[in-house]
């Protein structure tokens, strides 16, 4: 790589050099990895020895071999052993989108800062929202990630049912929403964010099986309102994230209506069902709530971040921020859907509805219907594997494909099971042939799969069971006598 001059770095044919390297050495990595030729989904180092790893790169590496390191020392979501986090394994297809949004870098926050973006975003969430349910009235957006979603469509919540307009007039009533208390973290953040502290987030127990538990919904709804509560939504998780379990979203949509609340259904994760013929019946109730998020870089095979919040009613996707900016917007009570500025956190946005835009249009809808029924179908499937074997236990029966388990045995205490799972996963990790990661459940330890990428089989999830075993009973072998 050359340096030091502005002409070297805006050179096109340097450029075209580094482009072509690149793209071939993606090439490979695809290639490598969804075969599973690599032997490794992650090449563990601790955080110090990576931190100096880089250090000395930046001192003394060579800048040729930056993206060939990049590639080495990452994880590798492409490997059909890569079954951790609920991060997508992206459709090549979105790097190249990707590429061109990065290089146009049209901001997005006014029509003119992103014209074809912004057509492509409304023409893409109009076609979700009729996948949801939803009629000619509701709109969608755009945004960064599932977290800033959740925060939006509250905001707009509460802009909607609370009493006086906090917007404008600052907060002057303790307001609260109800969440189940295994939702994810991002909607108690959002809450506090937002100033409602503990006292405003009612957590609503579940049941044995990890669903809201809609019998307590009165209960608590009452108890909120004698302590001075006033509860304007209630958020349906499809599914938490630790267990992947779906809310009972029709009887949430009851109760919501019932009480006058915002209903706002978590489907960052699996709200992608709704392409699923199969599967979209864990969604029954969707069609009724009043918001929706779906994020596109878990199920959807595209890249961090993307994600579609949905209103049932459109009016509420741009009358949730009111800004006087004179040198950028200017105010209307006009829907203004093109100035997307008005509509969230983000001023500056990346062009992300290219990804979505490009899937639907080469693929249309079944490659999304492919990818979710093909991964919760191995949910299934892994959870039999797992029956069949004394030496493991499920947590609890998958709905999705997201499935906690762990090893056991009967002579050990659960204390002695909790730190035997928990060294089961970090040699899993230094190993680094399988990425999973862990979680606890009423103070169980448990491992958790995702099983995110479509080149993973049976066959991988018995090599992994096999690998577990042997390493358990090595961790649980006397130490040798002298």
């Amino acid at each position: 790589m050359e340096r030091n001059t502005m002409e070297s770095l805006y050179d096109q044919r340097q450029f075209r050099e580094m482009g072509h390297l690149l793209i071939d050495l993606l090439g490979d990595h695809i290639d490598n990895t969804t075969s599973g030729k690599n032997p490794k989904t992650i090449d563990w180092a601790e955080p110090s020895v990576e931190l100096e790893s880089w250090k000395d790169f930046f001192n003394n590496g060579n800048a040729d071999d930056f993206f060939e390191k990049v590639i080495q020392r990452t994880t590798h979501t492409h490997h059909p052993k890569y079954i951790g986090h609920q991060v997508g394994v992206p459709a090549p297809i979105t790097a190249l989108t990707g590429l061109l949004a990065s290089l146009l870098n049209n901001g997005m926050a006014v029509y003119e800062m992103g014209m074809s973006p912004t057509a492509m975003e409304r023409i893409v969430t109009d076609h979700i929202c009729k996948k949801v349910g939803y009629g000619e009235a509701s709109r969608g957006l755009l945004t960064s990630g599932g977290t800033l979603a959740n925060l939006t469509a509250l905001l707009s919540a509460r802009k909607a049912k609370a009493k006086h307009n906090v917007w404008t007039e600052g907060s002057s009533q303790q307001l609260g929403i109800m969440v189940s208390e295994e939702a994810h973290y991002c909607v108690d953040r959002a809450a506090r964010i937002m100033g409602l502290g503990d006292q405003g987030i009612i957590k609503i127990p579940v049941t044995k099986d990890f669903t809201m538990d809609i019998s307590k919904l009165e209960e608590y709804h009452a108890k909120a309102l004698e302590n001075g509560v006033h509860i304007f939504a209630i958020v349906g998780s499809a599914p938490s994230t630790a267990t992947g379990i779906y809310d009972d979203l029709e009887a949430i949509a009851r109760f919501a209506e019932e009480k006058g609340l915002w209903f706002h259904v978590d489907g960052a994760h699996g709200g992608a069902v709704i392409f699923s013929e199969k599967y979209k019946h864990l969604l029954k109730g969707i069609e009724k709530s009043d918001s929706v998020v779906i994020d596109g870089h878990k199920m959807l095979m595209m890249p961090t971040l993307t994600t579609a919040l949905l209103y049932r009613e459109g009016i509420h996707s741009h009358t949730t921020f009111v800004q006087k900016a004179d040198y950028l917007l200017t105010h209307t009570d006009e829907e203004d859907w093109y100035n997307g500025g008005k509509r969230t956190f983000e001023c500056t946005k990346s062009m992300m509805g290219l990804h979505w835009y490009i899937l639907l249009k080469l693929y249309g809808d079944d490659i999304f219907d492919q990818n979710v029924t093909k991964l919760y179908d191995l949910g299934k499937e892994f959870a039999q594997l797992i029956h069949s074997d004394s030496n493991f236990e499920l947590a609890i029966e998958p709905m999705s494909n997201i499935l906690c388990f762990r090893y056991v045995a009967p002579q050990l205490s659960l204390e002695q099971l909790n730190s035997l799972n928990q060294s089961i996963r970090q040699q899993l990790l230094e190993d680094g042939e399988f990425y999973m990661v862990q979680t606890q459940l009423r103070g169980v330890h448990y491992l958790r799969t995702s099983l995110m990428n479509p080149f993973t089989t049976m066959e991988h999830l018995g090599w992994l069971l096999e690998k577990i075993k042997t390493i358990a009973k090595k961790l649980m072998a006397p130490e040798p006598t002298l």
